[in-house]
C-alpha cells in the first residue's frame, strides 16, 4: 500500500467526501488541494447511466473546450502527397504516408493525435493492431478521418477533444490544466457534459448522469452535484 505523506493528508483534508461540490466550487478546490509541481491536468470523471455493451449506447463523440486544453498536441495526417503541404501550412507536425506506416510499423507513436483521408484507410489498416490500442486509430465519429485535412487539424490544435465512455459506463476526459483559472475549467467542463447530455440515447433508462466528480492528475477526487451543472444546460 503507498504510504500517505503528510502533504497529501494535509489537501485531502480539504475535500470533504460526503459532499456534493457545485461545479465552480469543485473547479477552484481543485486548484488548491494540487501537489504536482507540474502544470497538471485537469480531469472530469463522468459515470452514466448506460450498457456500453449496447451499440446505442456506446457513447462517443467530441467536443471543442472553448478555452483549449493547455496542451499542444502532435499531430500525423496520413494523406496523399497532393495535401501534406495543405496539412502542414494548417499545423500539422507531420504530414505523409508510407514513410510513417513504416515508421508505425516499426513502433514509433510519438503523437497524440492522427488524422486520416478516407481513401488512405487501407494503408492506415495496416497498423491498425498498433494504433488502435494507444487509442490513436483514426475514426470517422471522432472527426479524424476527413478529406479536409486542414479543418480537422485546426479543430485539434484548437482544443477538440475526443471522448468514450469505457466499459464500466464512465467518460474519462481532460478539460484543462491547473494553471487555467476556474472560471475557465468550469467553462470547459461545462461543454463536455452539456455535449454528454445531448448525446443521451433515447433507450438508456433510469438517472442518466449517475456522478461526476474532478480530480488534477495528482489530488484527490471532489464529487461534482449533477443537479448544479444540469441547470446551466
Amino acid at each position: 500500500m503507498a504510504k500517505i505523506t503528510k502533504k497529501w493528508k494535509a489537501v485531502a483534508d480539504k475535500v470533504e467526501n460526503d459532499k456534493l461540490y457545485t461545479l465552480d466550487d469543485a473547479m477552484a478546490l481543485v486548484k488548491e488541494v494540487n501537489i504536482a509541481k507540474f502544470d497538471a491536468s485537469v480531469d472530469v470523471h463522468v459515470r452514466l447511466g448506460v450498457d456500453p455493451r449496447k451499440a446505442d449506447q456506446a457513447i462517443r463523440g467530441t467536443v471543442s473546450l472553448p478555452n483549449g486544453t493547455g496542451k499542444t498536441k502532435r499531430v500525423l495526417v496520413l494523406c496523399t502527397a497532393d495535401k501534406e503541404n495543405e496539412a502542414l501550412e494548417a499545423g500539422a507536425d507531420y504530414a505523409g504516408l508510407d514513410e510513417y506506416v513504416k515508421k508505425i510499423q516499426g513502433g514509433w507513436t510519438d503523437v497524440d493525435v492522427v488524422i486520416a483521408m478516407p481513401t488512405v484507410m487501407a494503408q492506415v489498416g495496416k497498423i491498425g493492431r498498433i494504433l488502435g490500442p494507444r487509442g490513436l486509430m483514426p475514426n470517422p465519429k471522432s472527426g479524424t478521418v476527413t478529406m479536409d485535412v486542414a479543418s480537422a487539424v485546426n479543430d485539434v490544435k484548437g482544443g477538440k477533444i475526443a471522448f468514450r465512455v469505457d466499459k464500466y459506463g464512465i467518460i474519462h476526459s481532460s478539460v484543462g490544466r491547473v494553471s487555467f483559472s476556474p472560471e475557465k475549467l468550469a467553462q470547459n467542463a461545462q461543454e463536455l457534459i452539456g455535449t454528454l447530455a445531448k448525446m443521451k440515447p433515447s433507450t438508456a433508462k433510469g438517472t442518466y448522469f449517475r456522478s461526476i466528480s474532478v480530480a488534477s492528475s495528482m489530488s484527490p477526487g471532489i464529487t461534482v452535484d449533477p443537479k448544479s451543472i444540469k441547470s446551466k444546460i
